[in-house]
């Protein structure tokens, strides 16, 4: 894709709202919706669509992806696919309007969470509407935001757009936000710079400026196998990897004491979370392997200092001399699975102030959850998060999304499309 051309004029607003954000103040963050959007019955249908596709982390994206492809290239975007390594995943990046620097991204990812052991009442992959709502895996978390941007696609194809707009649909973001930052990497090599980029991400259509990040790692356990009856004869790496759990634990508590006092977030301070401890074979079996999946989302670089210092101080002084007390081989090997860049909270944001004038926002939050924001900002863009749709209904059984929801989001990408012709 050939970029060239100066920089499009900021869109401009006729009352920014950049100096009525307060965090503290009273909360309008987008107006109630007076009637139905006239989209709204072709973005059910478009979600139902979309959800059928089960595009779980683990199985490929390539089905929906190239689906999505068609129903751009029939609006007259510029389409372009990249895969990965493996061939069996990829992201989609699509342009309407000018060529050109300049431009903004509306950007989702296609992935969804397993339903493995949830407690589903209907299939995950049939929408079903009752209650004023959809009810479906993903309908919330997020392909409500792309079947509102696929409904809408015609009408930002049918104006005379002042700069461009760009579709970002990326892959494995629920595992570490990998697509996206493929995504940013390739648009980096390819000399492609958009300014803008709205991710989303379901807030129940808030205005998004900042949250944390996320680092995800699995830290394995090797030790010594053996018979339950003799425990001191074996290295017990499941009891070892509890210890290191422990230890986790004991750096949350102390990550909560350093949480700055001004901190935007909540909760207030960098936080540590254990998904899983595996390891084990029967009752009467010293296990050699076991492993630990954490992630840590910190508020500053200081905190993710503290945490790698102390974890290895824990390893290299208590951990494993015990282990190698019993057996040499004794390891302990941490891998670093993903890494999400935070968004933080900038004084100058058009994305944010563009947002807040298409919602009636009277003022922005941060969350605690990651998004691909942060991605986008590394790449020099002002970037925002606001879907439909409550992040509370996420990952759950029987995930859902409000009607009134997906209605908010259409209306606000009709606005954006005007603002965009002005």
């Amino acid at each position: 894709m050939a970029v060239e051309g100066e920089s499009p004029d900021r869109i401009r607003l006729t009352d920014p709202p950049r100096a009525s954000i307060d965090r503290d103040g009273p909360v309008r963050f987008s107006p109630a919706m007076s009637r139905e959007h006239p989209e709204l019955s072709a973005c059910k249908d478009m979600l139902a669509h979309l959800v059928a596709f089960d595009t779980v982390s683990h199985r490929s994206n390539l089905a929906i992806i190239d689906d999505l492809a068609e129903r751009l290239e029939d609006v007259g975007a510029r389409v372009d696919i990249y895969s990965d390594e493996t061939g069996e995943k990829a992201n989609l990046f699509a342009s309407l309007g000018p060529d050109g620097d300049g431009g903004l991204v509306l950007s989702g990812h296609t992935d969804v969470v397993p339903t493995e052991g949830q407690a589903w009442t209907s299939n995950p992959f049939a929408v079903v509407e009752r209650d004023a709502s959809l009810y479906g895996r993903g309908t919330c978390d997020m392909k409500g935001f792309l079947a509102a941007c696929l409904v809408m696609a015609p009408h930002f194809a049918a104006r005379p757009l002042r700069r461009p707009l760009h579709f970002a649909f990326t892959y494995d973001e629920e595992i570490g936000c990998l697509g996206g930052q493929a995504l940013v990497e390739t648009l980096a090599r390819k000399g492609v710079r958009p300014a803008v980029a709205i991710i989303g991400e379901p807030t129940s259509m808030r205005v998004i400026d900042g949250h944390k990040g996320c680092h995800e790692y699995s830290t394995t356990f090797s030790g010594l196998a053996g018979h339950g009856s003799d425990p001191e004869a074996g290295v017990n790496a499941v009891s070892y990897a509890a210890h290191f759990v422990g230890q986790l634990g004991h750096l949350q508590r102390q990550l909560k004491k350093r949480a700055p006092a001004d901190s935007p977030f909540n909760p207030a301070g960098s936080t540590i979370n254990v998904g899983a401890l595996q390891g084990g074979i029967a009752h009467n079996v010293i296990p050699d392997t076991a492993r630990v999946d954490w992630d840590f989302r910190p508020v500053q670089p200081s905190d993710e200092r503290f945490v790698k210092e102390e974890l290895q101080r824990f390893c290299d002084t208590e951990l494993l001399p015990a282990m190698r007390r019993v057996h040499q081989g004794g390891s302990i090997s941490t891998q670093a699975l993903g890494r999400v860049d935070g968004l933080m909270p900038m004084q100058d944001n058009e994305a944010r102030d563009l947002v807040m004038a298409l919602t009636g926002a009277n003022r922005t939050d941060t969350v605690a959850f990651g998004t691909e924001a942060g991605l986008f900002q590394g790449l020099g863009l002002s970037a925002v998060v606001c879907g439909p749709g409550s992040i509370d209904q996420a990952h759950k059984a029987d995930e859902f999304i409000a009607l009134e929801q997906l209605s908010l989001c259409l209306e606000m990408l009709d606005k954006l499309s005007a603002q965009m012709a002005a």
